[in-house]
């Protein structure tokens, strides 16, 4: 009774009546593709209970930044503003306000108890150690120490996922796939984290208290599970073999980008449904294209982004004359 008050209590410093509350949970379960039976209500009473936030280090090796302000960029305040406060970030470079010393020995002391959360950002040099540095050491030594008490392993992004960009440069950048061989890591891949995959799978494992069902190479199976392809607003002109070639030509804005370098047949996401920036556009969309930046061979792999491949192409073609890539059906 006392902890409902004071939770209470907390609702009203924020300003957020209980019935908004619970309306926000209910929402945040359907945004964040959690709809199992009773998940909202889990959700809120998880929130509610927890007295005790769970740890989180965040660390970041071989990256651009562009997942932690992905995360941070979130424009869901209800978001920041409950679930943040029910996770006790402890370590994050960019983000943190103390530095030096006191947050170094914060990070190690949280690694020494033990059982917190794990989030990697950016790859890991394999080429050479001296690539990546932090505080005078490797990071790749940081991070297998980090590994070996954490509870559970976040991989946020392609490059800490598979190797990303940096797998294609001098440094032979590598995920954590393969620098932490033999642990479950859940594998958040697109460039950059996708916020509403990362605060999913948070809120997952909070209410849950395990990990959400992965896929073969460890994506949660909720965002990672249909082809891009399939869900393209552009689907219905590669059905009807119109393929864009001139981009200045107006008649052809909406036409399917297979020859402009399109990775969707190739790449599981949830993109052309969920959106990013608050839902508002796609790459697919905004005319560009997808990079595949969801799949364990980006970037090399997938380049050049903006260039039809002729192999893969001619394969893709050769699988809708099959027919192994069925017309996309209307109501």
């Amino acid at each position: 009774m006392d902890k409902n008050k004071n939770f209470d209590n907390w609702l009203d410093i924020h300003g957020i009546s209980r019935r908004e509350f619970l309306k926000y949970c209910t929402a945040t379960a359907a945004l964040l593709g959690l709809s199992e039976l009773g998940f909202a209500t889990r959700i809120a009473d998880a929130l509610e209970a927890a007295s005790k936030k769970p740890p989180v280090i965040w660390l970041e090796g071989q990256d651009c930044a562009g997942c932690s302000i992905s995360f941070t960029g979130s424009l869901n305040p209800p978001a920041a503003s409950i679930i943040l406060d029910k996770i006790s970030l402890r370590y994050h470079e960019a983000i943190m306000a103390g530095s030096g010393h006191l947050c170094e020995s914060t990070c190690h002391d949280t690694i020494q108890g033990g059982g917190y959360i794990l989030v990697v950002e950016g790859s890991i040099p394999l080429a050479d150690d001296r690539f990546c540095m932090v505080g005078g050491r490797p990071f790749k030594t940081i991070v297998e120490e980090a590994a070996q008490r954490a509870a559970a392993i976040i991989a946020v992004g392609a490059c800490a996922a598979f190797g990303g960009i940096p797998a294609g440069g001098p440094t032979r950048g590598i995920g954590l796939n393969k620098a932490l061989p033999g642990k479950t890591v859940i594998n958040l891949s697109t460039c950059p984290v996708h916020t509403d995959h990362l605060v999913g799978t948070l809120l997952y494992m909070l209410v849950a208290g395990k990990a959400p069902a992965l896929d073969k190479i460890g994506r949660p199976k909720a965002y990672f599970g249909q082809v891009i392809h399939d869900n393209c607003r552009r689907r219905s002109y590669f059905d009807e073999g119109l393929f864009l070639e001139d981009w200045n030509d107006p008649k052809q804005k909406d036409w399917c980008l297979l020859d402009k370098g399109c990775k969707g047949p190739d790449t599981y996401s949830d993109c052309p449904i969920r959106k990013w920036n608050d839902g508002i556009n796609s790459c697919i969309d905004c005319g560009a294209g997808c990079q595949g930046c969801a799949e364990p061979d980006f970037y090399i792999g997938m380049a050049p982004l903006f260039t039809a491949m002729g192999e893969r192409s001619q394969n893709i073609l050769a699988r809708k004359k099959a027919g192994l890539i069925p017309k996309m059906e209307t109501t």
